[in-house]
């Protein structure tokens, strides 16, 4: 049986994540390349059954070329291993495969994407999807969750929750690990540490043995 495609009239006619990541790096799609230093493609296992996808890449991102290296990308490894799920078995990518950032003298601040911006980068997340065809996709924050299930997710409403999408793999909704960074108050950061290891829990069960 022919694999289902997301969008039939806009798939890239990549047969693998590299040759889909050379092409990326080529990206004009939209206007975001211009500041960015590179593209900030997915990185894992092509027949990975899990697919975890954030926001955007960070400043840490941007540089190093590779998603999910910085601060929060710390948090998300220890969760993962606290929930036992080894990370090596995942495939971690962003919507936005640009860093889009506000200059603040030597600093460059995280600015979040607009939903033009959106739309035209995560072609490249639909076909990774498309090569992928994991068995279950974790919504990583609200950006995510709004391209992946629609606008309508809330992520202290539904978070934990598994929607069915329509042409997609299952998702999970649960926060962006960046949240928990962003807590001051540290008995409250740990609590919020805690569920987030709870939502990732959760996919264990979709993994193959």
């Amino acid at each position: 049986m022919d694999k289902p495609h997301l969008y039939e009239e806009d798939v890239s006619h990549a047969d693998s994540l590299s040759e889909l990541k050379a092409e990326a790096e080529h990206c004009t799609r939209c206007h975001l390349y211009r500041n960015a230093t590179q593209t900030v493609f997915g990185e894992g296992p092509q027949r990975a059954d899990v697919v975890l996808v954030g926001e955007q890449p960070g400043d840490k991102e941007d540089l190093a070329g590779r998603p999910f290296v910085g601060p929060a990308g710390a948090v998300l490894n220890k969760s993962l291993a606290e929930a036992h799920i080894d990370r090596n078995r995942c495939y971690v990518t962003n919507t936005v495969k640009h860093f889009k950032f506000e200059p603040r003298g030597k600093r460059r601040l995280h600015s979040k994407p607009n939903a033009t911006e959106i739309r035209i980068c995560s072609w490249w997340l639909k076909n990774e999807l498309e090569l992928i065809r994991p068995k279950i996709v974790v919504a990583l924050g609200a950006t995510a969750a709004g391209f992946l299930v629609g606008n309508s997710v809330r992520i202290t409403k539904d978070r934990r929750k598994i929607f069915h999408p329509e042409g997609l793999p299952p998702v999970l909704v649960t926060i962006h690990p960046s949240y928990i960074l962003r807590i001051r108050e540290r008995e409250q950061a740990s609590a919020e540490m805690r569920e987030f290891v709870r939502d990732l829990a959760e996919i264990a069960k979709y993994f193959s043995a």
